[in-house]
């Protein structure tokens, strides 16, 4: 699962980084401000955002707001800095100083969390697929199959994979494989 450390101080990040690391965390990208934190979640598509109440560019508050989907924010902060309207299902604040079992098992119920939220979206989604949808997909993996010499597994994984790195959705992705065939 995707964590991403945001701190104004890159110490600060480097810090939390090296603390997760030991604690059995790998993968984690570390930013000092909201834009490079905003770009590392639209690569990454789901996790979780540590980051401190300010970053260079941003307070937390202004960050939240633009979480994507799927990204969840542990705001940590000293207690004069706690959120004021923490009703968000997305924001979690712990005060400092920091117990690092408090930090893993909220981080550990976060993560949890998100991995829930995916699977319910995913499961949504395939129950969703109208009789027309189902059909454009299928017509995709044909082409796929037919051209490509694919499987219908391999043709289905194909378009799983080009919807997930552009960012639509699998009927919009086989529209597109359609209409390219017909070029």
């Amino acid at each position: 699962m995707n964590i991403i450390i945001a701190f104004a101080k890159s110490e600060d990040a480097q810090n939390f980084k090296s603390i997760l690391s030991r604690g059995g965390y790998d993968g984690m990208v570390t930013c000092t401000s909201g834009a490079q934190a905003l770009s590392a979640m639209e690569d990454l598509g789901s996790g979780v955002v540590i980051c401190g109440y300010r970053l260079s560019d941003m307070l937390y508050s202004e960050l939240a707001a633009d979480l994507p989907n799927f990204f969840q924010m542990l705001m940590i902060a000293s207690p004069d800095k706690a959120p004021i309207d923490n009703s968000g299902d997305k924001l979690v604040y712990l005060p400092t100083p920091l117990k690092k079992s408090d930090l893993f098992s909220t981080l550990e119920l976060m993560l949890e969390g998100v991995t829930r939220s995916r699977k319910k979206a995913k499961e949504k989604a395939k129950q969703g697929r109208s009789d027309e949808d189902k059909k454009i997909i299928n017509q995709a993996k044909e082409i796929l199959m037919d051209r490509h010499h694919m499987t219908e597994p391999e043709a289905h994984k194909y378009l799983q994979k080009c919807a997930m790195d552009s960012g639509t959705s699998l009927k919009e992705t086989a529209e597109m494989v359609i209409s390219l065939s017909a070029i």
